[in-house]
């Protein structure tokens, strides 16, 4: 702290330290590594999971296809107003 009129210095207090018994450099690389093999583990799954998804999608996309093909197309719906 330091007094506004005069300037001086009147205590000062150092910034705490971290905690010793922290882990270890090699630790945290195993760490890092875990991670990055988690992540490129998920993106594995997702990307497998978009594939099948865009196989998915095709099939129900052509068998739609066959249902309209088999159904005959008699014209337009019909209009609620042509009942009264």
């Amino acid at each position: 702290m330091i007094d506004a009129a005069t300037g001086e210095v009147l205590f000062h207090q150092r910034p705490q330290q971290a905690p010793a018994g922290g882990k270890a450099f090699e630790e945290l690389l195993e760490d890092l590594d875990k991670g990055k093999a988690q992540a490129e583990a998920v993106f594995a799954r997702e990307l497998t999971a978009h594939e099948d998804r865009d196989r998915l999608l095709e099939e129900k996309f052509r068998q739609a296809l066959e249902r309209a093909a088999d159904d005959p197309d008699d014209g337009p719906p019909p209009s609620p107003f042509d009942y009264d």
